[in-house]
Order: structure tokens, then C-alpha cells, then sequence
């Protein structure tokens, strides 16, 4: 099974993009902004393949283990990515909320010219049951694509 991160649009602080699966469209995403050199935490991971596993430790599963607790299985954990380290996917709107990782909305605005998703809870419950099973069984990739540079 294979994601694909397709980045359309970004700004000073944020980056766009279309998340689909196999080629179909399921959400929207939202990371940090391109840098050519990394500052911690307001970077966004490089374009590339890279596998998608499963962590089950740390407080991001300690918190969704109590928040979806009928489907949390370990966080979606993007792995190998060079000079970047607990590369997650999971809910937020702005990139307060993104250190590197990976959010998914429902929807992508612009409000008072900040990039945002919305209805992220929603696209992350739409989003994980499609592609755990698929983690867990070590079948799992993603490809961020910078279509927005």
C-alpha cells in the first residue's frame, strides 16, 4: 500500500498537500515549510519514499490510545528520514501544532493568511482504519512529492 504526499502550496510557515492511497484522493495534509537547512521543529522532512511503521510508546500513544480507543493501534510512524526522528501523522490544524510530522484535514483553508486543515479528527479517523493493517504488516510506504517549490 503506498501514500502519497503531494505538496501543492506553501507559504513562510507551512505547506499544503493532497494525501492520497493507491492513487485515490483521501485528505488533506499539512507540515512545516521547506528549508534548506533544517531548523528544529520548523522544518519539514525532505522529499522522498521513505516506510511508514508503527510506534507504540511515547506520549502521542499514550494520548490516542485514550482519544480513539476502538481503533488505535500505535501511532503512523514515517521511518529513516535523514536528520529527522519521530516523524508521526496525526491531527492538528496550524503548524503550532507540527513539529516535522505530518497533520490530515478534511479540509485546507486560508484564515487571516495562515495555512490551516480542518476536520482533522475526522480525516485521521477516515484515513487510519485504511492504512494500520498495512503498517503492521511492514506493507506500508509514503512518497512526499514537492509540487509547491
Amino acid at each position: 500500500m503506498h501514500i502519497t504526499v503531494d505538496r501543492f502550496k506553501s507559504d513562510n510557515d507551512t505547506t499544503v498537500s493532497n494525501l492520497s492511497i493507491d492513487g485515490r484522493f483521501v485528505c488533506f495534509g499539512l507540515e512545516d515549510e521547506y528549508r534548506a537547512d533544517k531548523i528544529a521543529n520548523e522544518t519539514r522532512i525532505p522529499a522522498g519514499r521513505y516506510t511508514v511503521g508503527v510506534r507504540t510508546k511515547g506520549g502521542f500513544h499514550g494520548r490516542y490510545t485514550g482519544k480513539f480507543p476502538d481503533m488505535h493501534q500505535g501511532m503512523l510512524h514515517v521511518l529513516d528520514v535523514p536528520g529527522f526522528e519521530y516523524i508521526l501523522i496525526h491531527i492538528g490544524n496550524t503548524d503550532e501544532d507540527t513539529s516535522g510530522c505530518l497533520l490530515v484535514g478534511l479540509n485546507a483553508s486560508v484564515d487571516d493568511g495562515e495555512l490551516r486543515v480542518t476536520a482533522s479528527k475526522l480525516a485521521y479517523q477516515k484515513l487510519y482504519p485504511m492504512i494500520i493493517d498495512a503498517a503492521l504488516n511492514d506493507d506500508l510506504t509514503i512518497e512526499y512529492i514537492d509540487n509547491d517549490r
